[in-house]
């Protein structure tokens, strides 16, 4: 087992910085995620965790060793790859023992691994088949299965699952779950789905432009966003962000939406807020399942929308909602009892106390 460290790590390609001064320190045993939109970086972030690609500057640690210089090979670190890259002339047994055969394990050293990494990846049965005649699931089983009989200090994984369906996707998630449970390496795991992201990990690494944006637990990610970047990429259906302006209402205030619309902050934000009254570049963050139909008590809640809903998606368990303020789309999640149809008005309540305001200049949540 290991813990990785990352040092001002930066990687250039001619003119083009595509990591610009990371510092990240990845604990023993710890699942980490790397997670962004396509060009932020985090492939490339994990490539030279691996030594395939040069580092332009800045320190990769293992334990305490630098390993820049050393060569792949050396760094007893796994990789599973997007398109599980088998030997389709082999059959599982031997694609999964290839690597200890190389290094020249013993023969009953090397039947060990593989039957106790089948065993773990529910692949028994599997052994003796080609890889043509194994599903895309099975696959990349196969391919964890290599890198888990090689007991090495790291797993690294880049995108091991966006080529699979929707559904087998959900499934593999969980078996990579179960499998680091079982199998407790340090695990580096690179992908673009945010839901991957907050389903997999002991800590989410958020990146955008090169850079890192934030790092925490995944509940920290979703109820407390540093930046309007980690506000609006985590979370499905995304934050609803909302050009603002803040008022004065006696010794309270008002986040002032539209002309009709203004709700009332919560007292315990007041102080926080009070200094960005009447400033330009606000920003108003409040996810779907805070923005809500509203309850009947006797009368209208405090902070209450009068919506007219344009688009409905129930999906079972909930009903998705949209309709638009000053011109901007909103989404809100309903019972599927609410009695949301497209064209119908609705009153929905805003949980403010889940609100957000975003200093447009600096990206920041306030």
């Amino acid at each position: 087992m290991a813990q990785v460290s990352l040092r001002k790590l930066y990687k250039r390609f001619d003119d083009t910085e595509a990591v610009r001064g990371i510092d990240l320190d990845i604990a023993d045993k710890e699942f980490v995620v790397l997670v962004g939109p396509s060009g932020c970086g985090k492939t490339t972030t994990l490539r030279m965790i691996a030594g395939l690609e040069e580092v332009s500057a800045g320190e990769i640690a293992v334990d305490g060793e630098v390993v820049n210089d050393v060569p792949p090979k050396d760094r007893d670190m796994a990789m599973v790859f997007q398109n599980y890259a088998l030997y389709p002339h082999m059959t599982v047994y031997e694609n999964m023992s290839f690597g200890l055969r190389l290094k020249r394990y013993p023969r009953e050293e090397i039947a060990r691994r593989v039957q106790e990494a089948a065993r773990i990846l529910d692949i028994a049965e599997l052994l003796d088949r080609k890889p043509r005649q194994l599903s895309g699931g099975q696959r990349q089983r196969v391919a964890m299965g290599r890198a888990i009989v090689r007991n090495p200090k790291v797993f690294l994984f880049d995108e091991p699952l966006s080529n699979l369906d929707a559904k087998l996707r959900v499934q593999m998630r969980t078996e990579i779950k179960r499998v680091h449970q079982k199998v407790r390496t340090t695990t580096v795991y690179v992908t673009h789905d945010q839901v991957e992201a907050m389903t997999l990990a002991d800590r989410v690494v958020v990146m955008n432009r090169g850079r890192i944006e934030q790092i925490g637990s995944p509940n920290e990610l979703y109820h407390a966003p540093k930046t309007r970047f980690v506000a609006g990429f985590i979370g499905s259906p995304a934050m609803n962000l909302l050009a603002c302006r803040l008022e004065q209402a006696g010794g309270a205030l008002r986040v002032r939406l539209s002309q009709d619309i203004a709700l009332p902050v919560p007292s315990a934000r007041v102080e926080r807020y009070r200094a960005y009254v009447g400033r330009e570049g606000l920003t108003f963050g409040l996810r779907p399942e805070h923005l809500t139909e509203g309850r009947a008590n006797g009368g209208a809640p405090p902070a209450a929308i009068d919506a007219l809903i344009e688009v409905a998606e129930p999906l079972g368990m909930e009903t998705l909602v949209f309709f638009r303020i000053d011109g901007r789309d909103v989404c809100a999640r309903v019972s599927p009892n609410a009695g949301a149809r497209e064209g119908a008005r609705m009153q929905l309540c805003a949980g403010l106390d889940n609100m957000h305001l975003i200093d447009d200049a600096t990206g920041a949540v306030i």
